[in-house]
């Protein structure tokens, strides 16, 4: 058996892969982003053990955005200046 990975499904739930996850995300802040993000690595180097807690992975970004995390606004910029949109529209038309 190879090495395994766990993951967060569009359900989001946790499972288990043999293939590792493409993009990390904060599952308290509800934000996913680039592995090599520095925001993310900034804020674990900061906070030793407190961020990994909260540290989810996810096989692609319509995985992430299905189990209801948003885009990381440094490292996903264009994607989350779309998702920002996208929420004002619903704020204005609902």
């Amino acid at each position: 058996m190879g090495k395994t990975y766990r993951l967060i499904d569009a359900d989001g739930k946790e499972f288990i892969s043999h293939q590792p996850g493409t993009l990390g995300g904060n599952s308290k802040d509800r934000i996913y982003g680039r592995l090599d993000c520095g925001s993310a690595l900034s804020t674990i180097k900061r906070y030793p053990g407190v961020f990994e807690r909260h540290r989810v992975f996810f096989l692609n970004r319509e995985d992430a955005r299905a189990a209801g995390y948003r885009p990381c606004g440094n490292c996903l910029r264009a994607e989350y200046n779309e998702w920002k949109a996208q929420q004002e529209n619903k704020e204005s038309s609902g």
